[in-house]
């Protein structure tokens, strides 16, 4: 499968008139050749010709027999070590990748990913380099998710609802943020994650008007309204999942807002089929929260795209009018936001199927009310 991508990617530099392709360790190289590990300090670049022929990896030596080992693609290796640097071994690799004379040429670059560091080792060891932004190149590729990803994706998404249902019995009146945190952390890594797919959120009363909380020694109090907000990761994928619950019973507005973004939830997933757009998808749950008075405090887009990573393309708002594939995962979360008063959210893992959509997030959709 791996090599099958990495054809696919030969293909799209040729069609873009591109030399090669400069890839970082990061997701996109996990995506092509299986090889994940930090990037460090220590120059590291794999270049993918458009001529064809095997990827060239300038590595730290210290890497090499690891990442050999590790490479689901057959791979050159231009190793280094930390007497003379990498500059001889990227010039090798550029040589074998793009010829002996690399003067001019067009690479595409992680335009997100990328670092000065790297740049001007390219720059220098190619002079006169031309550079393209690869992130659209790579995006189309990654976007629709084939069976070995989606079963990875399904795993991820059993962890943490696994992981949440735990969290939620938990939850007593008096108990911090940070507190709750760790326990969703431990909960995940307990139930099989290799880890979580980013720093859960744990958002009450007040703070849940913030989308982005960082969790806090705040402790929960009756009444509260709490948003949990997190993911785990499996085989190198990951779940996104947001559920609201109020500990305690909830004021009326409360309610009413949770009606609301519930209601925006289900028209969001059920705008999702082949050929949709993002921008339609944000339209049909913004409209809920439009019509029902609270349009001003829905404060970002409906949802984004998931995969190795926790946000990939595609967004789900507005503008965004390219139409979903099957196999195409992405988020709808829809929310409202009183500042200084409470929030809402809720998040949904989904699917274009071949004739619609499929919720890969399960976890019960209604408000639970929890440890007053």
């Amino acid at each position: 499968m791996d090599q099958q991508r990495l054809e696919r990617v030969i293909q799209a530099l040729r069609s873009h008139r591109l030399d090669g392709l400069a890839l970082m360790p990061d997701a996109n190289l996990a995506y092509l050749s299986g090889l994940s590990f930090h990037p460090g300090k220590r120059l590291t670049l794999v270049l993918i010709p458009a001529a064809g022929g095997p990827p060239c990896c300038v590595i730290p030596a210290l890497e090499h027999g690891r990442a050999e080992a590790a490479a689901r693609i057959p791979m050159r290796y231009f190793a280094w070590g930390d007497a003379e640097g990498p500059t001889a071994a990227l010039a090798a690799a550029v040589a074998a990748a793009l010829g002996p004379d690399a003067r001019g040429r067009t690479l595409a670059v992680e335009h997100t990913a990328m670092r000065v560091m790297e740049l001007r080792a390219l720059e220098a060891a190619i002079p006169g380099l031309q550079t393209r932004d690869a992130t659209p190149l790579l995006a189309a590729l990654r976007m629709v998710k084939d069976a070995e990803e989606l079963a990875a994706i399904e795993r991820a998404v059993q962890i943490v609802e696994t992981a949440l249902q735990h969290t939620i019995a938990q939850i007593r009146v008096g108990m911090t943020e940070r507190a709750l945190s760790r326990i969703v952390s431990e909960a995940i890594i307990v139930a099989g994650g290799e880890g979580e797919s980013f720093e859960n959120i744990v958002a009450s009363g007040p703070n849940a008007a913030n989308p982005h909380h960082s969790n806090s020694e705040r402790a929960l109090q009756p009444g509260d309204l709490v948003i949990i907000d997190c993911g785990a990761r499996y085989g190198g994928y990951i779940s996104d999942i947001t559920r609201t619950v109020a500990v305690g019973e909830p004021g009326p507005e409360a309610r009413q807002i949770y009606d609301l973004v519930l209601r925006a939830n289900a028209a969001g997933r059920a705008a999702a089929r082949p050929g949709a757009s993002g921008a339609a998808i944000d339209a049909a749950a913004r409209a809920v929260i439009t019509q029902g008075g609270y349009g001003p405090y829905f404060i970002h887009r409906t949802g984004h795209g998931f995969g190795l990573e926790t946000h990939e393309p595609p967004n789900i708002v507005a503008g965004n009018d390219e139409p979903l594939r099957p196999g195409t995962t992405f988020t709808v979360e829809p929310g409202i936001y009183l500042p200084g008063v409470t929030g809402v959210r809720i998040e949904d893992d989904v699917v274009i199927t071949a004739d619609g959509a499929r919720s890969l997030t399960t976890f019960g959709r209604e408000l639970r009310i929890v440890g007053g």
